[in-house]
C-alpha cells in the first residue's frame, strides 16, 4: 500500500466517522452551565472616595472583586 492510498484511506475513515458521530437530529442547542454559588458577588455600597481597597486599606483598589466574594 502506497502513502497516498493510505492517506485516501484515512480521509476516508475520519469522513465517516464525522458523518455518523454528529447527526443533525443528535445536536440540541447549548445551555450554559449554572454558576456555582460560591461564585456568588455580594452588592456592596459605593466604595471608598478616595479609591482604597477595603480588605487593605493600604493599597490602591484595583477592582478585583475580591470583597464582594467569598474569595473565589
Amino acid at each position: 500500500m502506497t502513502e497516498q492510498e493510505l492517506r485516501a484511506l484515512v480521509r476516508e475513515a475520519i469522513a465517516r466517522a464525522g458523518a455518523a458521530a454528529v447527526r443533525p437530529e443528535d445536536r440540541q442547542p447549548r445551555t450554559p452551565a449554572p454558576a456555582h454559588s460560591s461564585h456568588a458577588l455580594f452588592t456592596l455600597a459605593p466604595g471608598d472616595p478616595d479609591g482604597r481597597c477595603l480588605i487593605e486599606p493600604g493599597v490602591a483598589c484595583n477592582h478585583c472583586g475580591y470583597c464582594k466574594s467569598y474569595g473565589h
